[in-house]
C-alpha cells in the first residue's frame, strides 16, 4: 500500500485470499484469467512493502529493483492486461470490438511507458507519509488518457454489471486520488484499485451476467 510496510503486507495477504476465492469461482479460461487480477495486485502490494522496508534496512539496491518491478505492474501490466482479459469473457460482439480498440490503446500506452522507463528509470521517495513515484511520462495527457481508457473503460465495457461497477469505481477512485493525493497518485490509486479488485470475486461468484459466458 501507500502508507507503510505493514499495510502493504496486510493488503497483499488479503488480496491473495480474495484471488484464491476468485479462482475457485471461475469456470472458464477467460474467467480464470480475470480471476488473476487480485493475485497480481497482491504481488504488486508485496513489492511495495519491500520498497518501504528498503529504507528500514538501508538497502538501496533492493529499493531500485523493487521500484522497477512495482512499475512493471503499475505502468505496463494493467493497461495491457485489463481490456484483453475482459474481452476474453465478453460474449457481446460490439463490446468485444470496443474492448479490442481499448486493448490496442493500452498496448500503445504500455510500450510508450516501457520506453520511458528504460530511458529514465523511475525513482521513489517517501514524502508526507506516502511513496512518491517520479514518473513524468506517466502524466503526459495522451499517455494518461490511453492508460485510464484501457483500464477503467476496459472494465466499464463489460456486459456483466459487477465488472462495469468495478470500472466505474476505478474511474471515480482515480479522480479522487488525483484530487487529494496528486503527488502520490500512482501509489494511492493502485491501493484503491487493489481494494476494488474484490469486485472480481463478486463478479465471478454472482453470475449476474446479461448473457451466458462462452469458454
Amino acid at each position: 500500500m501507500c502508507f507503510s510496510a505493514t499495510a502493504s503486507v496486510t493488503a497483499s495477504v488479503a488480496l491473495t485470499g480474495i484471488g484464491v476465492l476468485a479462482l475457485r469461482a471461475a469456470r472458464t479460461r477467460g474467467e480464470r484469467l480475470f480471476a488473476l487480477i487480485p493475485l497480481l495486485f497482491a504481488a504488486q502490494q508485496a513489492t511495495e512493502g519491500l520498497i518501504w522496508m528498503s529504507y528500514t534496512w538501508e538497502a538501496p539496491t533492493l529499493r531500485a529493483w523493487a521500484t522497477q518491478i512495482y512499475s512493471v505492474f503499475s505502468h505496463l501490466l494493467w493497461p495491457a492486461f485489463v481490456p484483453w482479459t475482459v474481452r476474453a469473457l465478453e460474449p457481446v460482439p460490439w463490446r468485444r470490438q470496443v474492448l479490442a480498440l481499448l486493448g490496442f490503446g493500452g498496448l500503445v500506452s504500455a510500450l510508450f511507458l516501457l520506453a520511458s522507463m528504460v530511458a529514465t528509470p523511475i525513482e521513489v521517495a517517501p514524502i508526507g507519509g506516502h511513496l512518491e513515484y517520479r514518473s513524468p511520462h506517466f502524466f503526459l495527457p495522451l499517455s494518461l488518457t490511453l492508460y485510464l481508457a484501457s483500464t477503467t473503460l476496459g472494465l466499464g465495457m463489460s456486459s456483466r454489471p459487477a465488472i462495469r461497477w468495478f470500472g466505474v469505481l476505478a474511474l471515480v477512485s482515480a479522480g479522487l486520488a488525483y484530487a487529494v493525493y496528486a503527488h502520490w497518485f500512482i501509489s494511492v490509486w493502485c491501493f484503491f484499485a487493489a481494494v476494488l479488485s474484490v469486485m472480481v470475486y463478486i463478479a465471478l461468484a454472482s453470475r449476474r451476467a446479461a448473457a451466458p459466458v462462452t469458454p
